[in-house]
């Protein structure tokens, strides 16, 4: 068994781009295979592709522990990629767990592609207390097609995961929660940490600050359009008729990844 793949990375957040016509029946064995960073490719997740007829492209999002997710605001960036690289065009639909996504390219230099993606329009929920092991928490509920609980805070605490973890074990999301801790440095300029379900600690994710800004704007924080300083770069988000998040996309390699039958 013989699996073509591009690897491709946003601001530190890793994907697979995978064919869709290779899957097997259990896709979500292979993708844990695929994603495994000591005996596999390494990567926080694959976006298996397939042909759709209301979008360029199908773009089925499993995390590197094999669980389904309905969408990365990265991962997509990273498909875009791949397609204009493929198509050598700027403006691609891609259809995904949370709907259709539109992303048009605004910049490219060699490998890396800048692309400003249509997320939609962000749910904000009023601000909500955690009871958990490690006392009580207050974040903000956002959707971004996808779940997140973003909690604002002075400082990253030292067990930032940690505490992250417990929220996704304790919390009482049963679709499982995107956790970010967002420091407000200004009106223009959040910095952010994530963990990611299925996944754990991330460099950047393109939902999670989308929910970030989103949360900050809302509670008045912040005001479009806002800056999110993460660990893997620089992302920007603007909030108009709908949230629009940018940033940049690199394709690093192509390659076969041998399975077993």
């Amino acid at each position: 068994m013989i699996v073509p793949f591009t690897k491709a990375a946003a601001c530190g957040n890793d994907f697979l781009m995978v064919d869709g016509t290779v899957a097997p029946a259990d896709i979500a064995e292979l993708t844990r295979r695929l994603c495994d960073r000591h005996n596999g490719i390494g990567a926080d997740g694959v976006e298996w592709l397939f042909a759709t007829d209301d979008a360029d492209v199908y773009a089925r999002l499993i995390n590197a522990d094999g669980s389904d997710a309905e969408i990365s605001g990265n991962g997509t960036r990273c498909v875009a990629a791949y397609l204009c690289a493929e198509r050598g065009r700027e403006t691609f639909r891609i259809r995904t767990g949370a709907g259709i996504k539109t992303c048009t390219l605004t910049a490219r230099a060699g490998s890396r592609y800048d692309f400003e993606v249509a997320m939609g329009k962000p749910e904000v929920g009023d601000e909500k207390m955690l009871r958990i092991s490690s006392g009580e928490t207050r974040g903000t509920p956002v959707s971004m097609g996808n779940p997140h609980f973003v909690i604002f805070v002075d400082a990253f605490p030292a067990r930032w995961q940690q505490h992250a973890a417990e929220i996704q074990r304790e919390g009482g999301f049963p679709g499982g929660v995107n956790v970010e801790f967002v420091r407000v440095h200004d009106s223009h300029h959040l910095e952010v940490r994530f963990f990611e379900r299925g996944v754990g600690e991330t460099q950047s994710s393109g939902t999670g600050s989308s929910a970030s800004a989103a949360a900050a704007i809302a509670n008045g924080r912040a005001q479009s359009p806002v800056r999110i300083e993460t660990a893997g770069g620089l992302q920007v988000v603007r909030w108009e008729d709908e949230l629009y998040l940018r940033g940049s996309a690199e394709l690093i390699c192509r390659g076969e990844f041998f399975g077993q039958d």
